[in-house]
């Protein structure tokens, strides 16, 4: 199927690798299938791409690639809705906040995308825990 996208042109993807947001994500709830296209060559940083609207594109990272200590828990209610049955299905990945310079970017922890990666369902928690933010820088000040 092809698409045209925010940074990668005109693509063709597998309707396999599409991840569904039942009910979209907090602001674009109409949006409800995305990708995820490899950003960088080392693949710390990825775009989950909007299917259907070519502009909406969010560069993202696993947390765990900067935050060693990030944990919290999923509520039961999260667990049933993507269907998860074991850890090994669970994808973390954060929205990041792109900053000039490129050092300044941050990292949403408060609200990470749960993907269930055996059957692509995918969702966007709040998270209750005070200490994680919508902004924590992911490089360390020098």
């Amino acid at each position: 199927m092809p698409i045209k996208t925010k940074y990668h042109g005109e693509i063709e993807i597998n309707m396999q690798d599409i991840l569904h947001f039942e009910k979209g994500i907090p602001g674009f709830l109409e949006e409800k299938e995305f990708i995820i296209l490899p950003l960088s060559d080392d693949q710390t940083f990825s775009v989950m791409q909007s299917v259907v609207t070519e502009y909406l594109a969010f560069v993202i990272t696993s947390p765990f690639h900067f935050f060693q200590a990030y944990d919290f828990q999923l509520e039961d209610s999260v667990v049933e809705e993507l269907g998860l049955k074991t850890e090994k299905e669970v994808q973390v990945i954060s929205i990041l906040t792109i900053e000039e310079p490129f050092e300044r970017t941050t990292a949403n922890l408060q609200a990470p995308i749960i993907i269930n990666t055996s059957n692509q369902k995918a969702k966007q928690v709040i998270l209750n825990q005070e200490h994680y933010k919508t902004k924590h820088p992911i490089f360390q000040k020098g």
